[in-house]
């Protein structure tokens, strides 16, 4: 069915009479797309896909009552994406279906969380029959599930990092790890990175590093490195001079010893917003190449552990290699990870060596959750699904092309400052000026609600909130690929 929409459909009340609209009259560079405007200035949406699954007809509340509820009953804290929110009801591998039934593809993934696919059935039947047999009893019984995970999650790890503790999340995850640190060094002093996001508790709020994302609370002990950022950072692409800063943080903010240094090989973005003036973290940047084996090496010397987050980066994502800091040729001391393990079960691991995992029968530590039965057979399916439908050789394979194609658009097309990231992991930053690399705070918003009215969904992150963040499921293939890159054809605000 085709379907028009007025080009200031999707903007808010508040945001359409303040755009430099003269800036959105960009003409469309496919000659299929320009024949596809209707008489009266609408778009004509393409069809999607064939597909070979129709959800069941929806007959709970609709968006509006869902959206009632939502602002009487949930924290103001919450927020949603889009002008008009997206109710989704259903889900099948790398497309979510809304209320109506309308199919959408997913170039977003839950937050780079969904890797297998929407409800994928491997992965569906392992939670189900788990759960029909034995939903939770306790780490305190015996249970092959837990063990099972931990032993493959082990084998997929180089070194000696082969002792596992569950966690429900990535908070929880590097919550755990930076405390691992301290206890093992018996220092207290953490370095991040400038732009960093690790979580949202007391220490892991203290180990981010943005103001959007840290409260007035007492945040203790965490320095913060100049970011090794090749667009935006001072030293451009020369990883080692970013890794002095480190240096200098330890002989002038330090003793001279800390506990650790936490990083993502890839900056990512957890959490997004669709306001103008509040914005997401991270943006999808790469670290300047020889940046971390220059910055693990000032941390050895200073006796602080190495620790990569590798909640979003993680999983055979990248492509290249299963975890993110393989692609700098380092060997961490602690990982942290969640987000994909469960491909949405809420699931997350601290992994280590056995010496440092010692340090935590000190004392009593003790997780209700973690470890659960239903998660951790939920994480096992999803090892053995990445590996049998080899989707790491996927997310390389479709993600090269998908990257390939956005930087042959960047030469032709000035809203695009810059393409980066690997694999599934990509990240489009709009600037309205390459020089100054203003950000494109107001066009992103617009593209963003664009992009989902004609069926594509996409994340949006940065520090400014002017970046496209492409996380999607690892069963993406380069004809969703071609369908993302030709569907913004059919705006008249979208450039590629």
């Amino acid at each position: 069915m085709r379907r028009f929409i007025p080009a200031t459909a999707v903007l808010s009340e508040k945001t359409k009479y303040s755009l430099p609209l003269r800036r959105w009259r960009w003409r469309c560079f496919s000659r299929v797309a320009q024949k596809e405007f209707d008489n009266k200035g609408g778009v004509v949406v393409p069809k999607m896909p064939s597909f070979d699954y129709a959800p069941p007809p929806y007959t709970g509340p609709s968006a509006a009552e869902i959206l009632s509820k939502r602002k009487e009953y949930l924290s103001p804290a919450m927020f949603y994406l889009y002008n008009k929110p997206l109710n989704v009801v259903d889900g099948r591998m790398q497309y979510l279906f809304d209320e109506n039934g309308r199919r959408y593809l997913d170039a977003f993934g839950g937050i780079a969380t969904v890797c297998c696919g929407h409800c994928h059935p491997h992965v569906v039947d392992a939670i189900v029959n788990q759960t029909k047999r034995l939903q939770h009893s306790t780490i305190l019984y015996l249970n092959h599930a837990i063990a099972d995970l931990a032993e493959a999650l082990a084998n997929k790890l180089p070194g000696n990092l082969k002792v596992v503790f569950f966690t429900n999340s990535g908070t929880e995850a590097n919550e755990l790890a930076i405390m691992m640190a301290r206890l093992y060094t018996g220092c207290h002093d953490i370095i991040s990175l400038r732009n960093a996001y690790h979580g949202n508790a007391a220490g892991t709020m203290g180990a981010t590093a943005q103001s959007n994302w840290k409260f007035n609370v007492i945040q203790s002990g965490v320095h913060h490195a100049i970011n090794p950022d090749p667009y935006r950072g001072v030293f451009g692409s020369e990883g080692e001079k970013y890794a002095k800063d480190i240096q200098d943080l330890i002989q002038f903010g330090t003793s001279g010893n800390i506990a650790g240094f936490i990083s993502e090989a890839i900056q990512a973005s957890p959490i997004f917003t669709v306001t103008i003036d509040f914005h997401g973290v991270g943006g999808i940047i790469e670290l300047a190449p020889g940046y971390l084996p220059a910055a693990y090496n000032i941390i050895k010397k200073a006796g602080g552990l190495c620790i990569a987050d590798e909640v979003q980066g993680g999983f055979g994502r990248t492509g290249s290699h299963f975890w993110g800091f393989e692609n700098h040729g380092v060997v961490p001391d602690i990982v942290t990870m969640a987000k994909g393990i469960g491909n949405g079960i809420p699931l997350g691991a601290v992994i280590t060596t056995p010496e440092i995992a010692e340090v935590l029968t000190r004392r009593n530590y003790f997780n209700t959750f973690g470890g659960n039965p239903v998660c951790t057979a939920a994480g096992l399916a999803v090892l053995n699904v990445i590996e049998k439908e080899r989707l790491q050789d996927n997310a390389f394979v479709v993600g090269s092309y998908l990257k390939e194609r956005l930087i042959a658009l960047k030469e032709k097309h000035d809203l695009i400052g810059d393409v980066r990231g690997r694999g599934l992991m990509l990240g489009v930053e709009l600037v309205t000026d390459h020089e100054l690399k203003t950000p494109a705070k107001l066009e992103t918003l617009h593209l963003l609600d664009q992009m989902k009215e004609i069926g594509v969904l996409v994340g949006k992150g940065g520090f400014y909130g002017n970046v496209f963040r492409i996380t999607p499921p690892l069963c993406f293939t380069t004809k969703d690929a071609g369908k993302l890159l030709r569907f913004g054809c059919y705006s008249d605000t979208i450039f590629w």
